[in-house]
């Protein structure tokens, strides 16, 4: 379970920042950032975050408004990034994917001292003084905080998504390559602006 050890290591505020989407063929790669400004928090979130992928969807969306209703409270703030597909295709997946977390830490309402970045990879240039967790969604609360909202934030941008293109099934695959986007493909082919054209199954697609 996550706790504060890791965000007490630093002398002041500390941002917890997680991506989601990397791995989908179509849609944006987002990141959350979540710096907890009070930890006298609700136990549906002291007792609930965790790594966003071993929690079910309805867990995640639970979680996702406490975390929003928190910050209307003034005990945490929220930051929100996202890089296009464009972006991805035109830097590759990991830089923009750094774009992305760099663009949450700036939505933030405010500084904070240092940043605890989920995975092993380090973005150059961070805005803050930056710290790579392996894993860190299931140990540190800022990083499960923002994992949460990095997946159910973009969760609900795919499932617009579908409401516009109805065929490709992203409401349930948020942009994966599952059967449903696969036949989506064969039938509709891929739509501009939304399909990572730099991924290896679009490209099949573009060929034919």
């Amino acid at each position: 379970m996550p706790d504060f050890e890791i965000e007490d290591k630093f002398d002041g505020y500390v941002a917890g920042i997680d991506e989601a989407g990397r791995g989908p063929w179509a849609g944006p790669v987002v990141a959350g950032a979540v710096v907890i400004l009070d930890r006298n928090l609700p136990d549906i979130l002291l007792n609930g975050l965790n790594d966003s992928k071993k929690l079910s969807a309805s867990k995640r969306e639970k979680l996702y408004n406490a975390l929003l209703e928190q910050e209307k409270l003034g005990k945490i703030s929220i930051g929100i990034g996202e890089a296009s597909c464009e972006e991805i295709d035109s830097l590759n997946i990991l830089q923009a994917t750094f774009l992305a977390m760099k663009r949450a830490e700036q939505k933030l309402k405010l500084c904070p001292v240092a940043a605890l970045i989920d995975g092993n990879q380090l973005p150059r240039e961070f805005p803050v003084k930056a710290k790579t967790v392996v894993k860190g969604d299931a140990k540190s609360y800022s990083i499960a905080a923002a994992s949460i909202m990095a997946k159910v934030y973009r969760d609900h941008y795919m499932a617009k998504l579908a409401e516009k293109y109805p065929y490709y099934g992203f409401e349930k695959n948020a942009g994966y390559g599952t059967k449903a986007h696969i036949n989506g493909l064969k039938e509709h082919g891929i739509i501009e602006g939304v399909h990572r054209k730099s991924y290896k199954p679009i490209q099949e697609f573009l060929q034919k």
